[in-house]
């Protein structure tokens, strides 16, 4: 498992150290990954203001000034590179269940019935 983060890679360095993670934590602080995978977005000035008012400096922990976010996203990829399931919710209160990914993830361990007959 892997994550992508629009945060610079020195903030993704503090949150290694203050964080136990079980998982490889990777910068998009371009955004570059997020507009390849279709989720980037483009946050409204009022939007990025009432994030400051927050204590979020979206610039400051990303190092960039483009304004943009990427819409919570799961990608199940198989070895290949092939996606195999996606998950995508704007609201980032909203996870997949656990359940369903689990489903996800054992369906695509399962050899294709093309594979199997060869």
């Amino acid at each position: 498992m892997i994550a992508i983060s629009p945060d610079r890679p020195e903030k993704l360095i503090e949150s290694r150290k203050s964080k136990s993670l079980g998982f490889a934590l990777y910068s998009d602080s371009q955004m570059n990954a997020a507009s390849a995978m279709g989720i980037a977005f483009q946050l409204d000035d009022s939007t990025r203001k009432r994030y400051l008012g927050f204590g979020i400096d979206l610039e400051g922990d990303s190092g960039e000034g483009h304004g943009q976010l990427p819409v919570p996203s799961v990608f199940l990829v198989s070895a290949s590179g092939e996606i195999l399931w996606v998950y995508s919710n704007p609201n980032y209160k909203v996870r997949p269940e656990n359940e369903s990914l689990l489903k996800a993830a054992r369906m695509s361990a399962q050899p294709s019935s093309t594979e199997a007959a060869q």
